[in-house]
């Protein structure tokens, strides 16, 4: 073991008592927030314009400051890109985490604070590797490198104020001396605009490195792997870094992809996992205990305060709002944060429930924006993961991606068929034993899980069983690339209320490349 390795998991664990009181004590921690936030918040043009001053509680709080999309606060943001200071928050801004999301097409430009880059996304890396320490006290991760697969930067559209780019990247650009030392490819090659030649560079350095952990988003570290695999002809990633530990992943679940990730990346030998919750607004939770899949533990000291709205009133511009203290188990609440760098009370798009209280974890149940209810039916992401996962279980498939939309009764794919269905395309790494028994056990699943829909499949009364479609190898990285989403931070919606996606896809001229 190395004296790198040996200091840094020592500084590590000086970090978990602070953790663990905020597992018991997350309400003074989210006070604690509030009062700083607001605070700065009195300074600002939009604090002044929303009374901050006379704000003394959470409660004046969310009487007077209106819930927000992204489109509510765009032209404050447009201001700041512009140069203006002291808009929605009073430190200086010049980087800005651009996001196309996956419920606008649109780029978002996320402004990022000094204080949202050191109190939040830095502050949640080294939270993680002190979790991971804590799990797993004999690790030896840095005696070698890092891998993190970045997206790129570029100059601010507005202005020559800062520079925009996914949040791995600013995040990347500014880390310590120390943290560029953990890890690899070199900032010139991570932080490279053109995907292909940057994953080609980074497949042929990184395979010569000692790399121990990776960090990304499974759907691309699969393609950056697969591609390692191709150059090396290894059978597998553990043939070339025969030392790596772990696999840090997010933005997307997890499940659908754990066994491709076992069985055909990792060759069927044990690797550990441990699932992180960032986005371009915030570091918000991470896997503290490594045997509890799926379940993270929501972070209160970060800068953010968390208000949890009931998905029945996600819209509305003044819903009634809980907070940490108040919160039940296994309800869907729609998440909206009030954050250091200037976002107050946004509407973020992610769905979130609470596995537990004290400790408060929580996991991704879906998108706002991502969900099926065009018969009543009120599929939500989590349903899908959890059917697909099932459905792989019994028919030994593994998936590489998927999409699902809705077939309404007029539809020509059902002509003559008066109930509805959904039309599910997905692109399998092993193919199911029988693609009428994945169908089958999908459908049951979503039955099982979900009340609504099992009423409305009842006796195929409005609603009939899915259609399922399997796609070549590549079709989905052949979308996304034909769309302009690869890399970084963007992800394959999973489920949409509207055929775009499922028209698309089944449409396209992508679907006969193989890759």
């Amino acid at each position: 073991m190395t004296l790198l390795n040996t200091t840094l998991t020592w500084l590590l664990r000086r970090r978990l008592p602070r953790i663990e009181a905020i597992k018991a004590r997350p309400s003074d921690a989210q006070q604690r927030v509030f009062g700083q936030l607001i605070q700065k918040g009195k300074r600002t043009q939009w604090g002044k314009a929303h009374g901050y001053s006379d704000i003394r509680s959470v409660a004046d709080f969310q009487r007077q400051v209106p819930v927000s999309s992204y489109e509510d606060l765009f032209p404050f943001i447009e201001r700041v890109m512009k140069g203006e200071q002291n808009v929605l928050w009073s430190s200086p801004i010049r980087w800005f985490s651009k996001s196309s999301g996956t419920t606008n097409a649109r780029s978002k430009f996320i402004p990022v604070s000094p204080e949202a880059l050191d109190d939040c996304h830095f502050k949640g890396g080294k939270d993680m590797m002190a979790l991971y320490v804590a799990n797993r006290p004999d690790t030896r991760v840095f005696d070698g490198k890092g891998l993190s697969i970045g997206g790129s930067l570029h100059e601010n559209p507005y202005s020559r104020n800062g520079a925009a780019g996914d949040i791995s990247a600013v995040v990347m650009k500014n880390l310590p001396t120390w943290g560029q030392f953990i890890r690899t490819p070199s900032l010139e090659v991570a932080l490279m605009d053109e995907w292909e030649a940057k994953l080609d560079r980074m497949a042929r350095i990184t395979s010569q490195e000692n790399v121990t952990s990776i960090l990304g988003v499974p759907t691309w570290t699969m393609v950056l792997i697969q591609k390692i695999l191709a150059q090396t002809g290894a059978a597998s990633i553990l043939d070339v870094w025969p030392n790596f530990e772990v696999f840090i992943h997010g933005a997307v679940a997890f499940q659908p992809y754990r066994e491709l990730f076992q069985q055909h990346i990792f060759g069927g030998r044990p690797i550990t996992y441990q699932e992180v919750y960032n986005a371009s607004e915030g570091y918000f939770a991470i896997q503290d205990d490594l045997t509890l899949a799926n379940e993270m533990l929501l972070m209160t000291d970060y800068g953010i305060f968390y208000e949890f709205v009931p998905i029945e009133e996600a819209d509305q511009p003044f819903p009634k709002a809980y907070t940490i203290e108040e919160v039940e188990l296994n309800r869907n609440y729609a998440l909206v944060i009030t954050t250091n760098a200037g976002l107050w009370r946004y509407r973020i798009g992610d769905t979130v429930r609470f596995t537990s209280l004290y400790p408060h974890r929580i996991r991704i149940s879906g998108r706002t924006k991502q969900f099926i209810n065009a018969f009543g039916e009120e599929i939500i992401v989590e349903n899908a993961e959890m059917a697909i996962t099932q459905a792989c279980k019994v028919t030994g498939a593994v998936i590489a991606d998927y999409t699902a939309g809705p077939v309404y009764m007029q539809h020509g794919r059902v002509s003559g068929r008066q109930q509805g269905g959904h039309e599910w395309v997905i692109e399998f790494a092993r193919e199911p034993d029988s693609l009428t028994t994945f169908t089958q056990v999908l459908d049951e699943t979503l039955r099982q899980l979900n009340s609504d829909y099992d009423a409305k499949r009842y006796r195929d009364m409005a609603l009939v069983e899915p259609m399922v479609h399997a796609v070549p190898r590549g079709t989905f990285y052949a979308w996304m690339t034909q769309r302009g989403k690869v890399g970084g931070q963007h992800k394959v919606p999973r489920l949409s209320n509207s055929r775009e996606y499922v028209e698309d896809l089944l449409g396209g001229s992508y679907r006969d490349a193989v890759y």
